[in-house]
């Protein structure tokens, strides 16, 4: 197989990015639910995008039992908010009906069941660490922090990064030497058959 420590290295870094990266967090025991929606455009809906694409990934592989439904609209005047559903303290719920992620605007976001309680962020013409340090503040949610080994996995990776770099580089150079010298061979052979010609 082509490639098989590149392509080892990539899957370790992208494992490490969805363990170790901003939105590693746990979310306390009473957090029954999370309902997102934004619209497609960019006005004011650019950092809950973000927040989706980037931190979403990550609180879902600390939270896997904890349903996270996405609503995106078409409407890039309306809302741009973050919902947390809350378990009331002492209160036990009936299986909640969580409605599937909806690209289309059909999946808003459900009414509090009883004991239970929400909690909203207006996410909108908010950037993507801002909305995540917010749900973080509100919720009570604890981040993640890298084990020692997690840690030393990621300052292998940089330094491979940088080597990469470094190489990069300097394969550049020399790809830029051939051409060059095959470009000044091409005009020499064309210069000389042009005096061949003229004699």
């Amino acid at each position: 197989m082509v490639g098989v420590i590149r392509r080892l290295h990539k899957l370790k870094s992208t494992l490490l990015d969805i363990k170790c990266g901003p939105g590693a967090a746990i979310f306390p025991s009473d957090v029954t639910r999370i309902h997102l929606e934004f619209a497609y455009g960019l006005a004011g809906h650019l950092g809950p995008r973000k927040f989706w694409r980037n931190n979403l990934p990550r609180l879902k592989f600390w939270n896997p039992a904890i349903p996270m439904v996405i609503n995106r609209t078409k409407d890039v005047s309306g809302p741009a908010v973050l919902s947390v559903y809350f378990r009331e303290p002492g209160s036990t719920l009936q299986e909640l009906q969580t409605p599937s992620s909806s690209f289309h605007g059909f999946a808003k976001a459900p009414q509090p069941a009883e004991g239970e309680r929400v909690l909203t962020i207006d996410m909108k013409n908010l950037e993507s660490d801002k909305i995540l340090e917010e749900l973080l503040t509100k919720s009570g949610a604890v981040p993640v922090r890298p084990s020692p080994q997690e840690e030393a996995d990621m300052a292998e990776l940089r330094d491979l990064r940088q080597i990469g770099e470094v190489d990069r580089e300097r394969v550049k150079r020399k790809t830029d030497a051939e051409k060059r010298e095959k470009r000044l061979i091409a005009q020499a052979q064309s210069e000389a058959a042009a005096i061949r010609a003229a004699l």
